[in-house]
């Protein structure tokens, strides 16, 4: 079932914070994207949040279906 807050971007897992901003700024960059730290909303377009966000969850459904066929290789 959905979780019902009003923020759809909020860290689950607080231990997890920094490894999601590491990971934003590499997809970022592997994308050509510059981001500053901290917020980005007046400097980005909707479009490159967009880019940023879906390949940022496509990294990380690989790595859990890595995590779940017992090959933990990044």
């Amino acid at each position: 079932m959905a979780n019902n807050n009003s923020n759809s971007s909020q860290i689950n897992v607080p231990e997890a914070r920094e490894a999601m901003r590491n990971m934003k700024h590499e997809v970022a960059n592997e994308l050509g994207i510059t981001l500053n730290q901290g917020y980005n909303g007046n400097n980005i377009s909707a479009k490159d949040a967009g880019h940023i966000g879906g390949n940022m969850v496509k990294k990380m459904i690989e790595a859990q279906e890595r995590q779940m066929s017992g090959n933990s290789r990044f």
